[in-house]
């Protein structure tokens, strides 16, 4: 399932998917960083108390934990976390990855380092993104991550 509707959202997710799992995490942060101060929490309550049950258990974990629960979750490996959170609705799994941005941010999870600079080839998709608007922006955000988790 994608959001993705339009060739230059579609082109995107399909130059995200091909990055490591590090420049995904670190691309979906500045992504969080470059559209927090438009986001208004629409999603269903229960995705959100999906979410946030699933949040506060990565938050529970010493921080070493945290970033590689997030890593699991990206590569779909095949463990807990990442079958739990295949399981989240489209709504959860995005509203997850806002909250562990927003931990980041507060520092109740494992922030990006501060001195992390995304790979060079990373300059053309995010420039590509700069281009989208909120809307493609956010369903960019939601056809990233649904897709992300165990495959079974």
């Amino acid at each position: 399932m994608t959001f993705a509707t339009d060739d230059r959202t579609k082109q995107s997710l399909e130059q995200f998917q091909r990055f490591d799992v590090d420049t995904k995490l670190g691309l979906l942060w500045f992504g969080y960083l470059d559209i927090k101060e438009q986001l208004t929490p629409t999603n269903q309550t229960s995705a959100q108390e999906t979410a946030a049950v699933f949040f506060d258990q990565i938050q529970a974990m010493p921080q070493e934990q945290q970033l590689q629960a997030q890593r699991d979750i990206i590569s779909g490996a095949d463990n807990d976390i990442s079958h739990s959170y295949r399981s989240l609705s489209s709504s959860g799994k995005l509203d997850l990855w806002l909250r562990l941005a927003q931990g980041m941010e507060d520092g109740r999870v494992i922030p990006v380092p501060q001195d992390y600079q995304p790979p060079a080839e990373t300059n053309d998709f995010v420039n590509q993104i700069k281009q989208l608007d909120f809307e493609q922006r956010i369903n960019f955000m939601r056809s990233a991550v649904i897709e992300m988790g165990a495959k079974s």
